[in-house]
């Protein structure tokens, strides 16, 4: 919990999990807490508690249009669309749903979505470095975590090619994001493949919602400058637009061996929203970015030999560059029915010591909405993705054919029947078809009992399934062991044509009540059942040369379970507190005579609980203050033990004048540094995460 021995990142291997790595252990607690920062960090929060004492009195001159303001009973029926497609509201939704807020993300003072992630439960929020972030849903962390899917305004930014997110990559404007929704477990049926532990869904504001201008600006020790600039207006033809460019440059995290794992990144783009007629409306957005991610890589040569294999580390700076052109129409037939096309396309470029990827995608996406003898409400829908990419091999990672196109096709159908008054169930399935699996199918079927007013339960079964990867499938990785298990020959995680989809049946079951818009709980307790999970043997290679390969394989099950838990209190008007509960259990087994206890130690990969509590107060003279404390168990990566921690993140805000806003925020204040995890696969500098004080203006007008 941060007092006990953490682990050091200066020998850390990052590498194949399963190669136990050597752990140094950092200064001792009491010398931490005599660094000048913390002291500083202790100033802070003991002026912000002291103008909390003085002003907390004055409760009722709260800021215009601020959340605190907004009832129980309002914030539980915010509407989502991520759990069937069609806005509904979340408390009667059949799913573990947890929204995010864009007054969340302005309170809560975090500069880019991974940290936005880190109070929802059941969400696995963990930094490798500056850079890099492993985020999963309900087990199964990694930096290419595989079995969550995200999607920006419904455009997936899951890649095909290594199965995960480039979280440095997603670095939206946050004052245009209308809501972030985060669906825990599988949303197969509607989804598709990749949606197996969960679904989060990042959707951006109207532009008619964006008129005027926009000016944020934050700067700190650890983020060096993050600028945005926005304007918004209306064409002569009646449609709304913004156009908007970002900056942003994070410094490097801690390594007593050096970082180099600073952040840079600029993008630009634009959304215009046109409602053309009253049952025509149709929106057209663009992003282009970018951007350097710094890293320092150890990468394998030289010829075969005794051990160690010969490492070479190289300070790297990976290029990335992406864009993105999406159009969506949508229109309101007879009966209240709808339709809506989608189409975009999508770049991505990375370009690094190691990896190397150009990618483009084009997808178009019909789906339908109908009613049916009043007690049906039906959603099916057509999607076809073309992917298409081209990679550069050297003598660390290739793929054979090093270009590719894949393509995939799918058909879904939804049911929701209305039983009764208060009970509705509802039946779906998603058929898939790909080119490395042939056909899958994903069905799901939920029932909601609204008891009264206050209070809803819910229950699903579902089937969902993790597809393999473009690297899984060709890819020739060169890995580092550890010198003391370095065979003294190379060592390759090999891609298989013959490895299957990973699949999962998943059984959950929720509850959540409301009382009398004074405070509330959200329940969500989950089993699921995995089966042909990713494996990694041994394989003798004769070559020449000689080499020892890993073929990808699926000799792993697994079970885990788990509760979910989020809370509110309104303590009274202007002050709402909010707490958050995470419980995994996770085991694997390996069958089939797999001896990979390397992809088995996944099982320790997330911790078993974690917990957040925070508060939002508004008080007098338009002063807003935001306290919370962050709780994340210890884990295991690769065999390394990375010690829990406490942390709190302070932020005190100030609306000088209508439309410009001051914060000061500090975030990770209770320990001047920390791990949080390791590299896999790619053997990268972990760095330790540090404390942060910085402050945010935003001006509107």
């Amino acid at each position: 919990m941060g007092t006990g021995t953490r682990v050091s990142v200066q020998n850390q291997q990052g590498d194949l999990p399963g190669w136990t790595t050597a752990q140094a252990r950092a200064q001792s607690l009491l010398q931490r807490l005599a660094t000048p920062l913390y002291r500083t960090s202790l100033a802070l929060v003991t002026s912000l508690l002291t103008v909390f004492s003085v002003h907390a009195t004055n409760l009722n001159d709260a800021l215009p249009d601020d959340l605190t303001d907004m009832s129980l009973e309002a914030l539980m029926n915010i509407e989502v669309t991520s759990v069937s497609k069609r806005p509904q509201k979340q408390s009667e939704a059949a799913a573990a749903v947890f929204v995010i807020t864009n007054d969340d993300l302005r309170r809560w003072g975090v500069t880019n979505i991974p940290e936005a992630l880190r109070r929802v439960p059941g969400i696995d929020v963990a930094r490798i470095d500056a850079n890099k972030w492993a985020i999963t849903s309900r087990g199964f962390n990694s930096r290419f975590a595989n079995k969550l899917l995200v999607l920006i305004d419904g455009r997936s930014v899951y890649t095909p090619l290594f199965a995960g997110v480039y979280w440095d990559s997603q670095d939206v404007v946050l004052e245009d994001v209308d809501r972030i929704e985060v669906i825990r477990g599988p949303g197969g049926t509607l989804w598709g493949a990749n949606a197996v532990n969960g679904v989060i869904n990042i959707i951006t504001k109207n532009a008619a919602d964006t008129q005027g201008n926009l000016v944020s600006v934050a700067a700190g020790n650890v983020v060096n400058g993050i600028g945005s600039v926005r304007h918004g207006g209306k064409l002569k033809n009646g449609a709304d637009y913004r156009i908007y460019a970002k900056y942003s440059n994070y410094d490097e995290g801690f390594n007593p061996a050096g970082a180099h794992d600073d952040w840079r990144t600029g993008q630009i783009g634009f959304r215009s929203d046109w409602v053309k007629t009253d049952r025509d409306s149709i929106t057209l957005q663009g992003d282009y970015y970018r951007g350097k991610a710094g890293q320092l890589v150890n990468i394998p040569g030289g010829p075969p030999g005794p051990p160690p294999t010969t490492v070479i580390p190289t300070v790297n700076d990976i290029d990335t560059n992406g864009g993105n052109l999406l159009l969506r129409w949508s229109h309101v037939l007879e009966n209240a029915s709808n339709f809506a096309l989608q189409v975009y396309y999508d770049h991505v470029g990375l370009d690094g010591a190691v990896l190397f990827e150009d990618r483009d995608t084009v997808d178009i996406d019909f789906q339908h909405h109908f009613k049916w003898r009043s007690a049906h409400d039906i959603v099916w829908g057509v999607d076809y993705r073309h992917i298409h990419d081209n990679t550069s091999n050297n003598p660390a990672f290739s793929l054979d054919p090093s270009s590719r196109s894949v393509n995939l096709y799918s058909i879904f159908i939804q049911d929701e029947v209305s039983l009764r008054d208060n009970l509705q169930l509802t039946a779906g399935i998603k058929l898939e078809h790909n080119d490395f699996t042939s056909f899958e199918y994903q069905p799901n079927v939920r029932l909601a009992w609204s008891v009264d007013e206050s209070q809803t339960w819910w229950g699903s079964v579902s089937r969902a399934v993790r597809t393999p990867s473009r690297g899984e499938h060709d890819v020739t990785l060169r890995l580092v062991p550890p010198p003391a298990s370095d065979p003294g020959i190379p060592v390759y995680a090999q891609g298989n044509s013959d490895y299957d989809s990973e699949d999962l049946v998943a059984y959950e079951l929720g509850y959540r009540f409301n009382y009398r818009n004074l405070w509330s709980v959200d329940v969500a307790t989950f089993y699921n059942d995995y089966n042909k999970l990713r494996t990694l043997d041994p394989v003798p290679d004769p070559g020449p040369p000689a080499a020892v390969l890993f073929p990808f394989d699926n000799n792993m099950k697994g079970r885990t379970y788990g509760a979910e838990l989020a809370a509110q209190w309104q303590v009274r008007t202007g002050w709402r507190l909010n707490a958050s509960y995470t419980w995994l259990d996770m085991q694997l087994r390996l069958v089939n005579g797999s001896t990979d206890s390397a992809s088995r130690s996944a099982e320790q990969s997330s911790p078993v609980s974690k917990a957040a509590i925070w508060s939002s107060l508004d008080f007098g003279n338009r002063l807003q203050f935001d306290a919370a404390l962050r709780y994340v168990g210890d884990i295991k990566v690769s065999g390394v033990e990375i010690d829990g921690y406490v942390e709190a993140d302070l932020r005190l805000g100030w609306e000088a004048r209508p439309g410009l806003e001051l914060s000061i925020i500090g975030q990770n204040l209770l320990d001047s540094r920390h791990a949080e995890y390791l590299p896999d696969f790619i053997n990268t500098q972990p760095t330790e995460v540090e404390r942060s004080i910085f402050g945010r203006i935003t001006w509107s007008f």
